[in-house]
């Protein structure tokens, strides 16, 4: 037996991109359903080496249902994800809108599996921020050994992030650049992203923090340990696919790079390349596709007592949205459902 599976959200960049994990890992599925908003309505979607129609949202019924993976907005998923659940479908939100809940665990299968169990309270778990996701997979098995103080990271964020409005505003802006007749000014992002670097995702809170760099924060507290201190600050860069970071931590006790490095190529979920060599590190480029999460550039900083510098990078339109919400439901069929 499978599972009987709805993809909310089917026709966006994290839609297309879960249906396409869902086949390549031979998730266990019965039945399964694109569903998107009425103006996508027929879309067709790849499914393997099926077509799906897309589904009206706003009339489809939940029961019977088992798992709904959810790639839309925080409003559509706030008036949806409730109805999936109540009709006792298992809701797994790529939104923001639950992340914080403290009665939907939030997961990384890497870092936390055992919190599936929080699921019941409402039947939705939660997928988190795409530059949290990859971050943590890397914290985590360091942080079992040698216990975690305080991380600060500047992440280098692809358009990706910002949907199909991203993606396609920096392809026209960048050919636009040698047209000068053909000029396309900023409209999804605040200032021009061609050729340039934007230190500002989502929106500015009091703090003087912006919403990204706060997720970071909340996140990996909720993921991994309260007690970790974060900083981030927050970068789009004109890469087309998959977020990098630099991350420097401070440990309670020492840690040795060496080590740190034979700790992370044991470490489920990554790869490390890590040469002292002319391109003996991975770049956006090579991570895009890939199921893996990339470390390089592992190395003692030696003005704090314990810490260490590394570099992070994934694709974030799958570790850091699809793929980490397929590795949810088979988590959650392992350790609770226990079908297929």
């Amino acid at each position: 037996m499978g599972y009987k599976v709805v993809v909310v959200g089917a026709t966006g960049n994290v839609g297309r991109e879960m249906l396409n994990i869902l086949d390549e890992r031979q998730f266990p599925i019965d039945a399964i359903e694109a569903l998107a908003s009425r103006k996508s309505l027929g879309t067709e979607c790849s499914f393997g080496d099926k077509t799906l129609k897309t589904k009206d949202l706003d009339t489809f019924d939940f029961t019977g249902w088992d798992i709904a993976l959810f790639a839309v907005g925080s409003e559509a998923t706030k008036k949806y994800a409730p109805q999936a659940a109540k009709a006792g479908c298992i809701v797994i939100d790529n939104s923001s809108l639950y992340r914080y809940d403290p009665d939907v665990p939030l997961i990384v299968p890497e870092v936390n599996p055992e919190a599936i169990h929080g699921y019941a309270k409402k039947n939705i778990i939660a997928n988190p921020n795409c530059s949290t996701a990859q971050m943590v997979v890397a914290l985590k098995p360091l942080h079992d050994r040698a216990k975690i103080k305080r991380v600060v990271v500047s992440t280098y964020q692809s358009v990706s992030g910002a949907g199909k409005e991203g993606m396609d505003e920096l392809w026209n802006q960048t050919k636009s650049i040698y047209n000068p007749t053909d000029d396309k000014p900023a409209n999804k992002f605040t200032k021009q992203i061609a050729f340039n670097v934007i230190p500002h995702i989502d929106v500015f809170m009091d703090s003087g923090d912006t919403k990204e760099e706060w997720k970071m924060v909340a996140e990996t507290k909720k993921i991994v340990d309260p007690a970790i201190k974060v900083t981030a600050t927050c970068v789009r860069v004109p890469v087309f696919v998959g977020h990098s970071e630099s991350i420097n931590i401070e440990f309670e006790d020492f840690l040795d790079e060496d080590e740190a490095r034979d700790i992370l190529r044991e470490a489920p979920g990554l790869m490390v390349v890590d040469k002292r060599e002319d391109g003996g590190y991975i770049t956006p480029v090579e991570c895009a596709g890939d199921f893996a999460t990339f470390v390089s550039r592992i190395r003692q900083d030696v003005t704090i007592e314990n810490g260490l510098n590394m570099w992070v990078v994934s694709d974030n339109l799958r570790k850091g949205a699809a793929l980490n919400a397929v590795q949810i439901a088979e988590t959650l069929g392992n350790r609770v459902l226990k079908k297929g």
